[in-house]
């Protein structure tokens, strides 16, 4: 009856796609561990805004309802999907409990209420989804291997508009579908999204087991994604290499005073190829504290001023833009970013808030070490690489967050997801040697 209904009324073409919608069905089921790690490939990396001609096809919303069609099936239905707990996962619920409050506490409801649904619904989903989910070795190399290859396409998206000169700001700072209002319009942010595979590709070549073909793609790949870095003259996306680089060297070269002339070579080398003397903001023009210096310290104060006005709750999450002109000791005429992570969770939830946050990564690390030690223990040098990865990945964040604002987006929250999953995977993988 229904056949017939669908014929009469839209034609052949609509009992085609009811017949085939059992087999679409199984599919998405099937499919969904990769539903969901494309889901975030392209929440995190705006693939669909580095590429307008995949803008108008919504693709994050269908791969979110796919994602969730086979996480419902397989959590309720075929019970193939096995929730566990993990102190990361408690420290992760405390913190997000207490920005729940801040939004209701925020001086703007509208804005926080619009950031908390907009996009920390989704990530508080996807970090239980994605422990849960990554549960094979294969699985976290698929994982690996999508964000290396959509790093390097926004990479050279960057380059390609640095060349071009397409949608550069100050004159020389790239940025990417700047006119979507998205979020790789921002020079700053566009190096902090470019900046997490980069942890990726050095893994890859620094990790023996790999043959030496793969290993010179990924240094191709670093090359690449430090191009595309440089070519956005953030600073913080600058020191960021720098400390992924220097983590993986460190593993190869235990003196630390030629560790350290390293770096401060490459440092001066990056600095030099940047071009960050040419910028208008905090180039070398300008005299004494430049500009751009100036402009975070001012920022800084405000965060400041903002936890001390509201000690517990701060002034709520994404709010710290808009309350830039009550708190802070310096008016220009304009509102202005905090470029902190850890000023923008001081100002945006509190004194409180800090400390959930820093209690977080504090838990995300001793999991890594717990699984680092695992490994050497068991001599299992194929997985050191995704401990190194994600700690490299860890101590990048954490260092470019000095100058970043990356608190409430996705890079923590995947290092965080991928650190539970691996955890488990290596205690269920002794668990079941017993």
């Amino acid at each position: 009856m229904l056949t017939y209904v669908l014929y009469t009324t839209f034609g052949v073409i609509s009992v085609f796609v009811l017949l085939l919608l059992p087999f679409a069905l199984y599919s998405t089921i099937k499919a969904s561990t990769a539903f969901v790690i494309l889901f975030i490939l392209f929440s995190y990396f705006r693939l669909h805004e580095a590429f307008p001609v995949l803008y108008n096809f919504k693709i994050p919303k269908m791969l979110a309802l796919a994602a969730m069609l086979g996480i419902v099936w397989h959590l309720f239905i075929s019970l193939k999907l096995k929730p566990f707990w993990h102190t990361c996962h408690a420290m992760f619920t405390i913190f997000f409990f207490w920005i729940t409050v801040c939004v209701f506490m925020a001086t703007n409801r509208a804005e926080a209420m619009s950031m908390y649904t907009g996009t920390l619904s989704k990530v508080f989903l996807m970090v239980f989804v994605i422990s849960w989910l990554i549960n094979t070795a294969k699985l976290m190399t698929y994982t690996r291997i999508g964000i290396m290859i959509s790093g390097a396409l926004l990479a050279s998206v960057a380059i390609y508009n640095k060349l071009n000169g397409i949608g550069l700001i100050e004159g020389t700072r790239v940025t990417i579908s700047r006119e979507y209002r998205s979020q790789i319009g921002d020079p700053n942010d566009l190096s902090l999204v470019l900046l997490f595979p980069v942890a990726f590709f050095a893994g890859e070549v620094f990790n023996s087991n790999n043959k030496p073909f793969f290993r010179f793609l990924a240094f191709l790949g670093i090359l690449l994604m430090c191009w595309g870095i440089i070519a956005t003259q953030s600073r913080g996306g600058l020191l960021g290499i720098l400390t992924i680089m220097g983590f993986f060297i460190s593993k190869r070269i235990k003196n630390p005073i030629l560790l350290g002339s390293i770096g401060a070579v490459a440092g001066l080398f990056l600095l030099a190829v940047a071009g960050i003397g040419d910028r208008q903001s905090g180039g070398a023009a300008e005299e004494g504290v430049d500009e751009s210096a100036m402009g975070r310290i001012y920022a800084w104060q405000a965060a400041i001023n903002m936890a001390l006005a509201n000690p517990f709750t701060g002034v709520g999450i994404n709010n710290f833009y808009v309350n830039y002109f009550f708190f802070s000791p310096h008016w220009d005429g304009k509102n202005h970013a905090v470029h902190s992570t850890w000023f923008q969770v001081l100002g945006e939830t509190g004194f409180v808030g800090l400390i959930l946050f820093a209690m977080l990564i504090v838990s995300i690390f001793k999991s890594l070490r717990r699984s680092n030690l695992y490994c050497k223990s068991k001599n299992k040098e194929s997985l050191f690489v995704n401990v190194h990865i994600l700690q490299a990945g860890l101590f990048g964040f954490m260092v470019s967050g000095t100058f970043l604002t990356q608190a409430f987006t996705w890079p923590l929250y995947i290092v965080l997801s991928l650190t539970i999953a691996l955890e488990r995977l290596l205690t269920k993988e002794n668990d079941d040697k017993r």
